[in-house]
C-alpha cells in the first residue's frame, strides 16, 4: 500500500477509534466514580455477544438503525442536518400499517406497495422542511425539529379509534396487518429467532448508496453542491433543486427505516414501537462517517450497546444499571466531534508539511539546473 494510501486509511480509522476509546474511558470514569467496576460491565456485555439470541437481536436492531443513518449520512453529504427523521420513520411506519391492514393485495404486490407507501410518506414529510429551505430559507434544523413534534401530533390523531386506531387494551394500534404484507426472515429456532428479511433491504440500501455518490454524475453534483453551493452553482448544478432533492431522497430511505420491524414482526402500529431511531441513526452516521461500510460498524457497536446492556441489570453480586450504555453512547457522540476535528486538523498539518518538503525539494532541483 502506497504512504498516501496509508495516511487516508489512518485518517479514516483514527477518529472513530479514539472516539470510542475517549467514550469508554470517560465511562469507566463515571463507574469509578459511583465505587463500581470500571472493567465488569464491558465483561458482561461481551459475554451476551456470544448468545446466538442476543445476535439476532443485534443484527435486526442494527439493520434499523443502518437504514435511519443512511438517510440521515445523504443529508450531510450535502451539508443538511436532517434532524428529522426520526419523524419522518414512524409517521411511515404508522401509514405503512394502515394501508397493510386495510389493503390486500397478492404478496409480490403487497410488499412493494408497503415499502413505496413507507418511501412516499418519508419523503413527503421531508420534502415540507426541504420546501421551506429553498423557497424561503428556513434552516432544515428547525424546520425538522417542529415536524418531529407535529408528526407525533399527526400519529396520534389518525390512530384514534373513529380514524385508523384500533383498541387492543390500553394500547392504540392501527390493527394486524393482512397477512400478504408480512416479510418472512430466517428463522434459526425458537430458542434463537428470526433475523428479519428486510435486513437484506438494508444491505442493499448501503450499496446503492455507495454507487450512487461515488460512480454517478447526481451523486458528484450532491457532493459538490455540499462542499460550495457557489462552486457547484458555477459548473451549473441547480443548488435549490439539489438541496430539496436531497431531502426528499433522506426522507424516503427514512421511511424504510421502521419496516423490517414492522414487516418482521410487529405487523402493526401501536403505542410501544419503538422511538428515537432517528437521533441514534445521527450518531451512527457520524461514527461511520457516512461511509456505508464505517455506518455498518457503527449501526451494529450501537446494537450490541442496545441489546447487552439489559444483563447488567441482573448481575452479581453487584448489579449494574444498563443506562451505563446510554452514558457511553452519548459520550460516543461527544467525542466523535471533538476527535474527528483534531483528525482533520493532524491530517491539514500533515499535508501542509508533505506539501512545503515538495516545493523545497522542487525549488532545490531547479537550482541544480540553473547552476549546471
Amino acid at each position: 500500500m502506497k504512504k498516501f494510501d496509508r495516511e487516508r486509511v489512518l485518517l479514516a480509522v483514527a477518529g472513530p477509534v479514539i472516539a470510542l476509546v475517549a467514550a469508554i474511558l470517560l465511562t469507566s470514569v463515571v463507574l469509578l466514580a459511583s465505587g463500581k467496576s470500571p472493567i465488569e460491565p464491558y465483561t458482561l456485555m461481551l459475554e451476551q455477544a456470544g448468545y446466538s439470541d442476543v445476535q439476532v437481536l443485534i443484527v435486526n436492531q442494527a439493520s434499523m438503525y443502518y437504514i435511519a443513518a443512511l438517510a440521515v449520512a445523504i443529508g450531510f453529504r450535502m451539508n443538511l442536518f436532517n434532524i428529522g427523521v426520526d419523524g419522518q420513520y414512524r409517521l411511515a411506519a404508522m401509514m405503512t400499517a394502515v394501508v397493510g391492514a386495510n389493503i390486500a393485495l397478492p404478496g409480490f404486490l403487497q410488499v412493494p406497495l408497503l415499502l413505496l407507501v413507507g418511501v412516499l410518506t418519508g419523503a413527503f414529510w421531508a420534502g415540507i422542511a426541504g420546501i421551506l429551505k429553498v423557497t424561503r430559507g428556513v434552516s432544515e434544523v428547525v424546520a425538522t425539529i417542529m415536524l418531529n413534534a407535529i408528526a407525533t401530533s399527526v400519529i396520534g390523531y389518525l390512530t384514534l379509534d373513529n380514524i385508523w386506531g384500533v383498541q387492543v387494551g390500553n394500547n392504540n394500534t392501527t390493527g394486524i396487518m393482512k397477512d400478504s404484507g408480512w416479510v418472512p426472515g430466517i428463522d434459526l429456532g425458537a430458542d434463537v429467532g428470526e433475523i428479519y428479511g428486510l435486513v437484506f433491504l438494508a444491505i442493499a440500501l448501503g450499496i446503492v448508496y455507495w454507487v450512487v455518490l461515488n460512480r454517478t454524475r447526481f451523486g458528484f453534483d450532491l457532493r459538490a453542491t455540499g462542499e460550495s453551493e457557489t462552486a457547484a452553482a458555477a459548473s451549473g448544478v441547480d443548488a435549490k433543486k439539489m438541496v430539496l432533492t436531497a431531502m426528499l431522497i433522506s426522507g424516503g430511505i427514512a421511511g424504510l427505516s421502521g419496516l423490517p420491524l414492522l414487516l418482521g414482526d410487529a405487523h402493526t402500529y401501536s403505542l410501544s414501537f419503538p422511538t428515537g431511531l432517528g437521533f441514534t441513526g445521527i450518531t451512527i452516521a457520524l461514527l461511520g462517517r457516512n461511509n456505508p461500510v464505517g455506518i455498518a460498524f457503527a449501526a451494529l457497536l450501537i446494537a450490541f450497546l442496545d441489546k447487552a446492556s439489559p444483563a447488567l441489570d441482573y448481575a452479581t453480586p453487584v448489579a449494574y444499571e444498563k443506562e451505563i450504555a446510554t452514558i457511553m453512547q452519548g459520550l460516543i457522540v461527544f467525542a466523535v466531534v471533538i476527535s474527528y476535528e483534531a483528525v482533520r486538523q493532524w491530517g491539514l498539518r500533515r499535508q501542509q508539511k508533505r506539501v512545503g518538503a515538495e516545493l523545497a525539494a522542487a525549488a532545490q532541483n531547479t537550482k541544480k539546473e540553473v547552476a549546471v
